[in-house]
């Protein structure tokens, strides 16, 4: 057989998984820089891919420790929007199938829009359950926000179609009927975890988007809600919208009306 050229190469290296090391060998001995650029690619790509595998079974140590002790349903608990001076905050509950395999899953918020959006899709789709907690801006002023936050969480947990028989939450201690580990940054060392996060960051940011189109002046569908120099103008220019958070500086020491 001839020398494959530096195209043909390129194809088998991107369309197979599995490449033996005697053509990697083959390859480290050809003497055509395409072919060294090539490999040098494809071996970054493996880097990665083995990072990143790695990561993932990291990620589920707390799972698999919960589940050697008899625990099936093992929930992943997180909230987003504990920040924000308008919006809701979102709590996310998780149950993840065995087989679940989503190599560079983490904290929503070290993912791009895009991967979150990605991430999200698939969680969705192959989730064992998922349970959405929501509290508006008056029960967050009327309550407290980290009051709030529990809150969201325990409604996400009774919102999944299922009981768990275990839960993980991210960094919070919930009273709950189900035996619990609170686990601090959990959505970045707990798959279940940070797939909450994600559904709850996702969540969250949709609905931004849609009172946006209600209260455009605001920024909202950018800002979510966060205190940036624009939306700290809108608020100073239009008042405040029911989304808004009374309790929270500097809106508290406004003297503002509501729109």
């Amino acid at each position: 057989m001839g020398k494959l050229t530096v195209e043909e190469i390129e194809k088998m290296l991107e369309e197979n998984n599995e490449i033996d090391e005697a053509f990697i060998q083959l390859l480290e001995k050809d003497e055509r820089k395409g072919v060294q650029r090539l490999l040098k690619k494809w071996m970054r790509q493996k880097e990665k891919e083995r990072l990143l595998h790695k990561k993932y079974v990291e990620m589920t140590s707390y799972e698999r420790q919960f589940k050697a002790q008899g625990f099936q349903f093992i929930a992943g608990i997180d909230e987003v929007g504990r920040g924000p001076l308008a919006g809701p905050v979102v709590a996310a509950a998780v149950i993840l199938p065995d087989d679940f395999y989503l190599p560079g899953i983490d904290d929503s918020k070290k993912l791009s829009e895009q991967k979150r959006n990605d991430y999200f899709d698939k969680i969705r789709s192959e989730a064992i359950a998922i349970g959405i907690g929501f509290i508006d801006a008056l029960e967050i002023d009327r309550i407290n926000i980290l009051q709030a936050s529990k809150k969201a969480m325990n409604h996400a947990i009774a919102q999944l179609p299922m009981k768990p028989d275990f839960l993980l939450v991210d960094a919070v201690k919930l009273e709950t009927p189900y035996p619990a580990e609170a686990i601090i940054k959990g959505d970045s060392r707990s798959v279940t975890i940070a797939a909450a996060s994600i559904i709850a960051k996702v969540t969250r940011d949709r609905f931004m988007r849609e009172i946006h189109n209600e209260y455009p002046q605001y920024g909202f569908g950018s800002n979510m809600g966060y205190g940036t120099a624009e939306h700290l103008a809108a608020i100073s220019r239009e008042g405040i919208t029911p989304y808004h958070r009374k309790s929270f500086a500097p809106i508290k020491s406004f003297s503002i009306q509501e729109k």
